[in-house]
């Protein structure tokens, strides 16, 4: 048998050791037209910026270690420029030599992965504008910032990518501007959750452009202009177009293999595609998604892994099925660590899901024992189903540890109160006796048992104050005085059953606290006297990040730096 692999990288490099391990007789051949055939794609920003030294760090294999370990025909710099199916053959250019040639095979995996993608713009072939794809571009931006030491950038685009770019040049001490035009960072978060990062990535002086929409790049000496429209544009010494990626598929399309969507090549849950014989597998696939069952584009090095391997044991007899991606991931920014799985708010209401959420603010681990640092969670569930369908996190420590429970959960298919249920591991360095997994678990459960009602900061506004409802702050007067939401009257619950006369009968009840746990105690309180009781979600920390974030974002020097909020 013949297996030739067009790409390395994750899926393509994992499928050809994979089928090695299985079957020893047969023949594999990789084409891979970058240099560099297993690398660590995920590595690349922290190269740039110097955390990973040594440029050999960010190659996991070598043509020649392939081959030695696993007689594995690896050809560097060498490109697929067109797939014939019916003659089982590919034609294959050599880089070096500009030779090209025939190459047949039994079966054809397709890794071709996903390029960043260049909008038509007038400008993005300036020499200073760069794309982050392969090791020659990571390289090539590196020898430029410590040739040229630029002293600002322009970084197209909030996705992983750019902020991790934008992480390793601000720690290189360049001046940062994101710019893009939705109007928050890093599309799995809700705009709520994006706050935090939009704060901290403000707190280490870059510079926020949401909202603003690029529209082309001129040169002016040794700068790079970056125009916006309807707004001045923004001087720069260097520009990374970091805008998402497009699947890249025109072999696949040249060829008559069925694509889906945004061009991506569709296979079934054996990763094979609409040719016989043919696999695909990665950042070019589309992907069922785990939570919605909806088609999807996911592009992780995890999912591109699993479906290499996948792929090897199909193609060596077996019947292994990919179950659908979950977009399970984390980021460092900073001193912070954001983490996603499933689907954020947004999501499942556009998918028409009837969805609730708890939002919670716990420590890191037992708040007696030092060092403990809050994290921010925001779990989002189905009404009714209590099915899980995502969890959004952001804080320092401990905050891996979490979503991955999280994701194992959902991909569990435990219902979002079996989460009180879980047996995790506890010392007071690690965790509390009760985990924020169980903490969100309990809360969860007391909504669905109607132990308690709650309401949101999109919700705040609309409060009337004009006396038909009692909105109290629970927390201490000195914390109140320290700032809180107009309207608001302080009693804290400490002194709520001695002065429960003070509060006017037969009206609604809001109760705010610092992290919706006082509240939520007051909230019980009040309900057991008769008032009809309803908790703030996530506490005025939560809403003074969301709305004073909010309000930051919509006010900008005439320079385009954005006030930051103190």
């Amino acid at each position: 048998m013949k297996v030739v692999i067009v790409g390395g990288v994750a899926g393509g490099a994992t499928a050809a050791a994979r089928i090695r391990r299985l079957e020893e007789s047969a023949q594999i051949v990789v084409f891979e037209r970058s240099g560099y055939v297993s690398y660590a794609n995920c590595g690349l920003p922290y190269y740039i910026g110097g955390v990973i030294a040594d440029e050999e760090e960010l190659t996991l294999q070598t043509p020649e270690s392939f081959w030695s370990r696993f007689r594995i025909d690896v050809r560097v710099r060498h490109e697929v420029t067109a797939i014939h199916p019916q003659s089982k053959t590919v034609t294959v250019q050599n880089l070096e030599s500009g030779e090209t040639f025939e190459e047949s095979y039994d079966k054809l995996i397709l890794s071709p992965g996903a390029k960043p993608t260049r909008p038509k713009l007038e400008g993005v072939e300036l020499e200073r504008v760069f794309t982050l794809r392969t090791v020659e571009d990571t390289l090539r931006i590196r020898r430029f910032v410590l040739e040229h030491k630029p002293k600002s950038a322009v970084l197209a685009g909030g996705g992983f990518i750019s902020l991790e770019v934008a992480e390793n040049l601000v720690e290189m001490g360049v001046a940062v501007t994101i710019v893009q035009r939705p109007k928050h960072l890093l599309s799995p978060l809700d705009p709520d959750m994006a706050n935090f990062v939009h704060r901290q990535m403000r707190s280490h002086g870059v510079n926020l452009r949401l909202g603003s929409t690029v529209s082309g790049f001129t040169k002016q000496g040794n700068e790079i202009l970056t125009l916006l429209e309807g707004e001045e544009p923004l001087h720069s010494d260097m520009v990374l177009l970091a805008i998402g990626v497009t699947p890249d598929t025109h072999l696949a399309r040249e060829a008559g293999l069925e694509l889906g969507i945004k061009g991506s090549i569709v296979v079934n849950d054996r990763m094979e595609t609409s040719a016989a014989d043919i696999y695909a597998v990665g950042d070019a696939v589309e992907v069922k998604h785990a939570v919605t069952g909806q088609k999807a584009l996911i592009s992780l090095a995890g999912p591109a892994n699993k479906q290499g391997r996948i792929v090897a044991d199909n193609i060596c007899g077996g019947d292994s099925r990919y179950l659908g991606s979950q977009g399970s991931s984390v980021i460092k920014l900073f001193d912070t660590t954001v983490a996603t799985t499933g689907i954020n708010e947004t999501a499942a209401k556009l998918a028409g899901i009837d969805c609730d959420k708890v939002v919670l603010s716990p420590n890191s681990h037992a708040s007696y024992y030092p060092g403990a640092k809050t994290m921010t969670m925001k779990v989002v569930f189905e009404k009714g189903t209590l099915k899980l369908l995502g969890a959004q996190i952001v804080g320092s420590e401990g905050v891996d540890k979490r979503i991955d429970v999280l994701a194992t959960a959902i991909h569990a298919g435990l219902s979002a109160d079996a989460l009180k249920d879980l047996d995790l591991a506890y010392a007071p360095p690690y965790s509390s006796a009760k985990d924020p997994v169980n903490m969100a678990g309990f809360m969860i459960e007391n909504l669905q048992k109607g132990i308690v009602k709650q309401f949101h900061y999109d919700q705040v506004a609309s409060l009337p104050r004009d006396g038909s409802v009692t909105l109290l702050d629970a927390r201490t007067p000195g914390e109140y005085r320290r700032g809180h939401v107009e309207g608001f009257v302080n009693l804290p619950v400490d002194d709520l059953r001695e002065r429960m006369g003070e509060i006017a009968p037969g009206k609604p009840v809001y109760v705010m606290c610092q992290s919706g746990l006082r509240s939520y105690i007051a909230c019980r309180i009040l309900a057991q006297n008769g008032f009809d009781c309803y908790n703030f979600s996530g506490g005025y920390g939560f809403y003074r990040m969301t709305v004073l974030e909010q309000q930051a974002a919509q006010s900008a020097y005439p320079c385009g730096m954005e006030r930051t909020e103190k």
